[in-house]
């Protein structure tokens, strides 16, 4: 099999976070780049999915309100599973 360079630009903090980890996993970064041009060519694609991660509108309410309830010391919480139940009931 014939072998040629390939040269990348990326930040130095993010190339250095990954060496980390792919040192970690007992990978180097020549061996990490190939791993993921071969699933690109598995997969026929990225073989992740690309999406912006941004809630909708009501997801967003949602999320605040769970963060508004965290953090109000007046919202009654629950230690299992039971004692919500019996709050609830069931």
């Amino acid at each position: 099999m014939a072998t040629t360079n390939l040269n990348i630009r990326t930040d130095k903090e993010i190339k250095e976070q990954a060496e980390q980890i792919f040192s970690d996993l007992g990978l180097n970064m020549t061996t990490a780049v190939n791993i993921f041009l071969r699933a690109v060519i598995r997969e026929n694609g990225i073989p992740f999915d690309l999406k912006l991660e941004v809630p909708n509108k009501v997801t967003a309410a949602a999320i605040e309100e769970g963060r508004r309830i965290a953090s109000d010391p007046d919202v009654k919480g629950y230690a299992d599973m039971d004692e919500l139940k019996a709050a609830l009931d069931f």
